[in-house]
């Protein structure tokens, strides 16, 4: 059977009983004070009637919290909050962008959900931020390979500059990648020491091996961590023994395969959320164990704890 054909995929009460599983397996809590003791389900509730529905709309998965006597369902406090697309809907779009290993456009969501653009753009930023990870630990320490490949590519164009060759009229993106591990991914102004240097020590344990390219500015590396070695691609040297930089290329090449074949254009305020969503599915990709069911119920769990507004995505917040 395949996985969309799944009840939660179709059905509006379906898809709240799913999410509920995912977000309170161990019985409903209250997102308004925190109780899980005294909590009611309310059926057949309905919203105010309107023009476009003049009996109102079935609420589903409405519930009553007896500490605080008020009313939630588990969107509440989530990123679907306040939300108008069905629930359904949103389980098709997060399988979607989990499922497709470059990505899906807005355009291409709009037309397989059967919203307007507007609302698919603002799902897909919504379903990044469910991607982020906050995960501080550092890279390359004890349990792991060791290993820690960083690099450096460039995307988009910065405004008010003129293409032209090399890359100054572009955006640069610093990646970590731990060799049989996760990546990590950010988007400083600048690629050079005093900007790379703090994501590296923030990031990278000081036990770790650094794998790099000959660029002057991981000139300091080996003053830092364990060892640091490079290869030179001036030289067409790409692997040395164990140096190479190869697996945070190969994610790169993923990268951007997606930035220009599928989301095509991409500024600065929105980066860090693409990155997010390449970082998302690389570090829970079917090498470590993990299919799209589950990279997609790992998306969901995501959405707890965070707001997405519409000013958010524009501010670049």
């Amino acid at each position: 059977m395949s996985v969309l054909s799944k009840p939660h995929f179709h059905n509006e009460e379906a898809a709240f009983k799913k999410l509920e599983e995912l977000l309170w397996p161990n019985g409903p809590v209250c997102p308004h004070c925190g109780g899980n003791e005294r909590i009611y389900v309310l059926k057949n509730v309905r919203s105010k009637p309107s023009k476009k529905n003049p009996e109102g709309v079935v609420r589903h998965g409405l519930k009553k919290c007896g500490h605080c006597r008020k009313q939630f369902t588990v969107r509440v406090g989530t990123l679907f909050e306040s939300s108008h697309v069905p629930l359904f809907k949103w389980f098709q779009a997060v399988h979607l962008m989990c499922s497709s290993k470059k990505g899906i456009s807005a355009h291409q969501l709009h037309r397989v959900l059967e919203v307007s653009y507007e609302a698919a753009w603002f799902m897909g930023h919504r379903i990044r931020e469910a991607m982020r990870s906050g995960n501080l630990k550092p890279m390359g320490g004890a349990g792991s390979s060791g290993v820690v490949e960083v690099d450096e590519t460039y995307i988009g164009r910065r405004a008010g500059k003129p293409k032209k060759r090399g890359f100054s009229h572009k955006w640069p993106v610093l990646s970590l990648v731990e060799r049989g591990g996760e990546v990590r991914s950010f988007s400083p102004d600048r690629a050079d020491m005093l900007s790379i240097m703090p994501i590296v020590k923030d990031n990278i344990a000081k036990e770790a091996n650094i794998a790099t390219d000959e660029g002057r500015h991981y000139n300091l590396f080996g003053e830092t961590f364990a060892s640091h070695e490079t290869v030179n691609h001036s030289r067409d040297e790409y692997v040395r023994g164990d140096v190479y930089t190869n697996t945070v290329e190969g994610y790169f090449s993923i990268f951007k395969k997606g930035m220009k074949g599928v989301y095509q254009h991409c500024s600065k305020k929105h980066l860090h959320r693409y990155l997010a969503e390449f970082d998302f599915r690389y570090n829970n990709r079917v090498r470590l164990g993990v299919n799209d069911v589950e990279r997609s119920e790992r998306a969901l769990r995501g959405i707890a704890g965070k707001r997405l507004t519409y000013q958010i995505p524009y501010k670049g917040q």
